[in-house]
């Protein structure tokens, strides 16, 4: 009797991943650019397929059954494999043009490698890169002038984007003397940084006066200021620098923010491939969860 062959589906494979690291059914349609009964659809199909369910859908939010995480890092091989081969061969429709936008300090700290790697797996797609201010990129989305963006954002449900960690907040300085001035000297960004929030709201909480004594919207502006000693920063504590002091008490205490990859409605084909490789990439960063 002749063995049952089966030959995998990739755009299946493609859907079961991306539902799997959003957490989701509903923005992994998003990112794919499906309806979410669709992306159910091509669960069900490949759970057909493979004679196994892969999906635990009796509980809250998107688990995997033995037979689903035992697939995982096999369907996340064969769809880099087939990038790769896609790409390498000039074929398919691994092209266009993804408009991306983050904040200085992500793009600086955690995107020169993944786009690095992203650009040299699919030449043909042109990556157009923009720095600015959450509130900025999210205007620019709704004006439809950016694919996706990686933002600062309140801990939050799913209505804004797919969470890809939470990021503890810290205070630095140069020396831990000058948390002894009065009024405490700040080094922060221009409204409406959420960094800059997050510290002027302790600040006022906890009864602590203090001035701005040196603004710039530029990362690397505010870092020159924290290394010449002008004051107190609010930094995301995995890209505090060694030579830089992390402040504790008398200062209050930051609660989290959070980084969130947003899609724009629609936006698939090149997007979506690299939207899944930032959450590959990233969603083991600080604090994931």
């Amino acid at each position: 009797m002749a063995e049952r062959v089966v030959n995998l589906d990739v755009d299946l494979l493609r859907a079961f991943v991306t539902v799997v690291e959003t957490g989701s059914f509903t923005r992994a349609a998003a990112l794919l650019g499906r309806t979410q009964p669709a992306v159910s659809l091509q669960i069900r199909r490949l759970e057909d397929q493979l004679r196994s369910p892969l999906v635990d859908r009796k509980g809250k939010g998107v688990g995997l059954t033995t037979e689903g995480a035992a697939l995982l890092p096999q369907a996340r091989r064969l769809l880099r494999l087939n990038d790769e081969i896609v790409s390498t061969l000039g074929e398919g429709d691994l092209e266009g043009e993804v408009r991306f936008g983050a904040p200085e300090d992500i793009a600086t700290m955690h995107l020169p490698g993944i786009l690095g790697a992203f650009a040299r797996s699919h030449p043909r797609i042109k990556l157009s890169v923009t720095c600015d201010y959450t509130a900025n990129l999210l205007d620019q989305m709704s004006r439809g002038m950016l694919d996706l963006a990686l933002i600062k954002r309140e801990p939050v449900g799913p209505e804004l984007g797919v969470r890809v960690w939470r990021e503890p907040l810290v205070w630095v300085a140069l020396d831990a003397s000058i948390v002894e001035a009065s009024p405490l000297p700040l080094i922060i960004a221009p409204a409406p940084d959420i960094y800059r929030k997050r510290a002027l709201s302790a600040l006022a909480e906890a009864g602590v006066a203090f001035r701005a004594s040196f603004t710039s919207p530029s990362f690397a502006g505010q870092m020159a200021a924290l290394r010449a000693g002008l004051g107190v920063g609010v930094l995301p504590a995995a890209m505090a620098p060694r030579d830089l002091t992390v402040l504790g008490s008398p200062l209050p205490a930051l609660t989290d923010s959070e980084i969130a990859l947003v899609s724009a409605r629609g936006a698939g084909g090149p997007a979506a491939l690299l939207a899944q490789e930032v959450l590959r990439s990233l969603e083991r960063g600080p604090g994931s969860a």
